[in-house]
């Protein structure tokens, strides 16, 4: 027995002489505090001896990686800042194991991610903050991408940085979606099941208007530029002219990308070359060319093309100006280009063609100077045809080619760099994104059963102090109520006016305490179906009877855009979304609820990035147009083709402008709409009034790309929020809630254009009328049901 004690103390003793760390048990040796011993750097890890390289060795290497590969100028400021971080973080190895060369591609891959300018600035923190995130992603002077640990939150993993944002998809912003390091080893494809029967539905951001970034466009450079200014409501006077400008100056930057104003050699060239036959001269079809209005002096009697803005003078004619200049004109021989297809009022950016008669004095002596830069200029242009500027795609706008290798499409030129709406560049997440929305929103079998997650159901004029509209609203939410859950449309969009009248301006009857009631009575609706609560997006736009504008304007014209609902109307609702989110039975990794959001007049809805875009609008826009339209004399019919004009109308289309308009097919059972196929020549007294009445106000507001084509003083905008306006590039998708308005779904140059009309249908008793939109097709629908 004392043998064993001996050895056992003896082992102990041993134990202990190896291990330091005191024991509160001699024979389990359990330390008394567990302390955490300091880890050693592995030893594998090489080290960098930094090194000083020269700015002017470098050069060859970054003039083919900047230059050479992504267009890009380096100063020589900035040159010798990325030299001595390559010295620092690379060391001798720079130029043998090729660690410079991937430096140099991250940094420029970055810039044109980060930054518009193609030359790089040493001044700044730029490039100082690019070459900093590109060190934190540096093991050994090479740069290490991680992985992202969950793909179902992280769409666009922003490799070397903070990980805050990626709790959804949703929540990236502008800065770390432009930021991402290594954007191309992201690899979807081993998860390809779990993402099939993802739902679309964290892919959905709400991007109201005073949120967008704010962009101008320098002509000089040809492209779009942050503006650094900060936003102001009373900004001084220089931000009208800047509103103005920008919206010229992209009506004729996309107008000289147009092939009808591009001359072309091989024309010119076979031009010399003119055949007379028996009894014509064959011609070249011609290239149009912009005239600025300054330049008609001393010119009378030409005929030219002008491109401006349609105004008044203090005088009351009417005026076509110019970044150059105004000048009278004389509408009383113009003829509309296309006939009856558009609208034409003053504060529209329009093309207009015909002869310029100069005059001793200016028209309305002691108004303005007679210099022709700046002022209005003597003499009249007589207009013999007056069009819009022709509509540009989205796909060559953001540069989106067809030419794919596999079924990746691929992006180059036009602005694919700029990020218009701070959700992702085209060049930069367009490619990723639409690889991802074909896996999320493809045709597979697990995908099958939640086709109907891809719907957007637009409701418009849901008058809360109506009665009926509260019936109609729950019978259209029970229609979706019956589907299974897996069915539930991902987003439901509540357009305004919510009250028939300005309540807050004494309307109607009641005040604020009523207009809070009858969002009451919404909330007490909506609780009533929690299976969509818990799972879908409300979206609600305001209109303008709705606070606070309408407070002062008293259901008038109110400024745009219109900021959303306050909170203190919509307190009930939200509380009826927490209380179903509460009590929802979902999986503990699905943490995304449902929510209403309380968005602004105009907003936007995107999905997966930059590759669907729509644009939410209210506005009483045709009872608008009527009033401010201009009149044109009819033109009689010309008695023999030798009448006819040898050129194409100014608009680049045919005679009645409606070629590129394609009715949904899903909407043939439509009362209202009687589509006709594709390509068919039609006229406007050939098809009904209500779908020529639709096609006229969508070809207007997109040939004008801005959501208010109006003067200033008729639709008052906040001038530094203007840009929110606009619709370059074309959204895939717009909504235009017009009450006025018959209801439409058709395509124009691309993009869906819908008008949903008030929820209760006029003239239709107990009927309740909505689109239903999937963005899997990209198609609207219209629906109906009793109630």
């Amino acid at each position: 027995m004392a043998t064993r004690s001996v050895s056992a103390v003896s082992h102990i003793s041993t134990i202990r002489d190896t291990n330091p760390i005191p024991s509160s048990s001699a024979a389990f040796e359990t330390p008394v505090h567990p302390l955490r011993q300091k880890q050693t750097s592995d030893p594998t890890t090489p080290s960098i001896l930094p090194i000083s390289l020269p700015a002017a060795t470098l050069r060859p290497l970054a003039f083919r990686t900047f230059t050479k590969k992504h267009s890009l100028t380096l100063t020589s400021s900035a040159l010798q800042i990325i030299a001595t971080f390559i010295g620092t973080h690379c060391g001798s190895g720079w130029r043998e194991e090729g660690l410079a060369e991937k430096v140099l591609d991250e940094a420029a891959k970055a810039w044109k991610k980060n930054a518009s300018s193609v030359i790089i600035p040493g001044e700044g923190s730029e490039l100082a903050d690019i070459l900093q995130n590109i060190a934190r992603c540096m093991v050994g002077g090479r740069i290490v991408h991680q992985r992202a640990p969950s793909r179902h939150n992280n769409p666009v993993q922003d490799q070397g940085y903070s990980n805050a944002l990626l709790a959804r998809p949703g929540g990236l912003s502008r800065d770390d979606s432009q930021q991402s390091l290594g954007l191309t080893s992201l690899d979807l494809e081993d998860n390809d099941e779990d993402l099939r029967a993802q739902s679309p539905r964290p892919w959905l951001r709400v991007v109201d208007a005073f949120d967008q970034p704010r962009l101008t466009y320098n002509a000089t450079q040809k492209m779009f530029e942050v503006v650094r200014k900060r936003a102001s409501l009373l900004p001084d006077p220089s931000s009208r002219m800047a509103l103005l400008r920008d919206r010229y100056n992209i009506v004729h930057q996309r107008l000289m990308r147009n092939e009808a104003f591009q001359t072309s050699a091989v024309a010119l060239s076979h031009s010399k070359s003119l055949q007379r036959s028996s009894s014509e001269l064959v011609m070249p079809q011609q290239a149009y060319k912009l005239t600025p209005i300054a330049n008609l002096l001393g010119r009378s009697g030409s005929t030219h093309v002008l491109l401006g803005l349609l105004g008044t003078s203090p005088t009351g004619d009417l005026i076509l100006s110019d970044l150059t200049g105004s000048i009278a004109l004389d509408l009383h021989h113009a003829r509309p280009v296309p006939e009856d297809g558009a609208w034409f009022t003053p504060g529209m950016i329009v093309l207009a063609e015909g002869l310029y008669e100069e005059e001793g004095t200016v028209v309305g002596p002691g108004l303005a100077g007679d210099g022709g830069v700046g002022g209005t200029i003597g003499g009249i242009f007589h207009v013999a045809s007056v069009g819009g500027p022709p509509c540009e795609r989205r796909e060559v706008t953001l540069g989106v080619t067809d030419t794919v290798k596999g079924d990746n499409t691929v992006a180059a030129g036009g602005f694919g760099w700029t990020d218009f709406l701070g959700v992702g560049s085209e060049r930069a997440s367009g490619s990723m994104m639409r690889n991802l929305e074909k896996r999320v929103l493809g045709k597979h079998q697990l995908a099958f059963r939640s086709q109907g997650r891809s719907r957007v159901i637009i409701l418009g004029e849901v008058n809360l102090d109506n009665s009926k509209t509260l019936a109609a609203l729950k019978q259209v939410l029970g229609v979706y109520a019956l589907e299974e859950a897996e069915q539930t449309p991902m987003a439901f969009v509540l357009i305004g006016n919510f009250t028939r009248y300005a309540v807050l301006a004494g309307g109607g009857s009641g005040g604020s305490i009523e207009y809070k009631e009858y969002f009451d009575s919404l909330a007490s609706v909506l609780s009533d179906h929690p299976t969509m609560l818990e799972d879908s997006t409300f979206v609600f736009v305001p209109g303008d009877n709705d606070p606070w504008a309408s407070a002062f304007s008293a259901g008038a014209t109110a400024v745009l855009p219109k900021r959303g609902l306050p909170e203190m109307y919509t307190s009930r609702v939200k509380r009826a979304f927490a209380t179903a989110n509460s009590e929802a039975k979902r999986p503990t990794n699905q943490k995304l609820g449902g929510e209403a959001i309380w968005a602004t007049n105009p907003s936007r809805l995107t999905m997966f990035g930059p590759s669907q875009e729509m644009v939410i609008f209210r506005d009483d826009l045709s009872g608008r147009l009527r009033r401010k339209a201009l009149r044109f004399e009819a033109v009689a019919e010309p008695d023999s083709p030798d009448a006819t004009a040898d050129r194409a109308p100014i608009n680049g289309r045919g005679a009645t402008g409606q070629e590129d308009v394609e009715i949904d097919g899903a909407i043939e059972s439509a009362e209202s709409l009687v589509p006709t196929a594709r390509g068919q020549e039609t006229t406007p007294t050939s098809i009904p009034s209500d779908l020529h009445a639709a096609r006229k106000l969508v070809k207007t507001m997109l040939d004008q790309g801005y959501l208010s084509p109006f003067p200033l003083t008729d639709r008052p905008v906040l001038w530094d929020f203007g840009g929110s306006l606009s619709l370059y590039p074309l959204p895939t998708a717009l909504v235009l809630m017009d009450p006025e308005a018959p209801p439409f779904a058709l395509t124009y140059e691309g993009c869906h254009a819908m008008n949903p009309g008030p929820l209760v249908a006029q003239g239709k008793r107990g009927v309740a009328q909505w689109i239903e939109y999937d963005t899997r097709t990209r198609k609207g629908k219209m629906r109906d049901v009793r109630f």
